[in-house]
């Protein structure tokens, strides 16, 4: 068994100092200048900018759509390219967003639909998915939801009272 050890411990050591090559000696320097444009180019970003970062309908009534338009410039030194936009729940629908890269320079814009539902202060974030350097950015819709007029009305609960003897 020290036979086989001491053997393969042979084995390893000539291997590794058999390679005298240095490895400094096989860098290219076309190689070498290709990865610094690359890098260079590599920390540019779009930079998304909305006209607009929240929106408020005001006083809705209760189911009533609404809709808004999101517009939005990429004032950065890449293309934008928008790969989603979300909303925090299905009462609010993102749509009308070109899937296309934005040149630097250039505007879009998306359109959202809220169905007017909940009660109240009602605020919802719409989520935009893009290659910037965040990867992600947000826009704001808000809307005080009036109750229905033409709802019918719950029926008022009563509690009666029984005497047991």
């Amino acid at each position: 068994m020290k036979k086989i050890i001491l053997g393969l411990s042979t084995l390893c050591l000539i291997a590794f100092t058999s390679c005298k090559e240095n490895a400094a000696n096989k860098i290219d320097d076309k190689n070498v200048a290709e990865a610094a444009v690359r890098d260079a180019s590599s920390s540019k970003f779009p930079v998304i900018e909305f006209d607009k970062k929240e929106h408020d309908f005001g006083e809705i009534e209760s189911k009533t759509k609404v809709t808004t338009v999101f517009n939005y410039k990429n004032t950065g030194d890449a293309p934008l390219v928008i790969t989603d936009i979300k909303s925090t729940c299905g009462c609010t629908v993102p749509q009308d967003w070109s899937r296309e890269p934005l040149e630097p320079g250039a505007s879009g814009k998306f359109s959202v639909q809220f169905n007017g539902s909940g009660t109240n202060k009602v605020s919802k974030t719409i989520t935009v998915t893009a290659n910037t350097e965040k990867g992600s950015e947000t826009v704001k819709i808000t809307a005080f939801v009036k109750p229905d007029p033409n709802a019918a009305k719950k029926p008022a609960t009563t509690t009666s009272t029984i005497q047991v003897k």
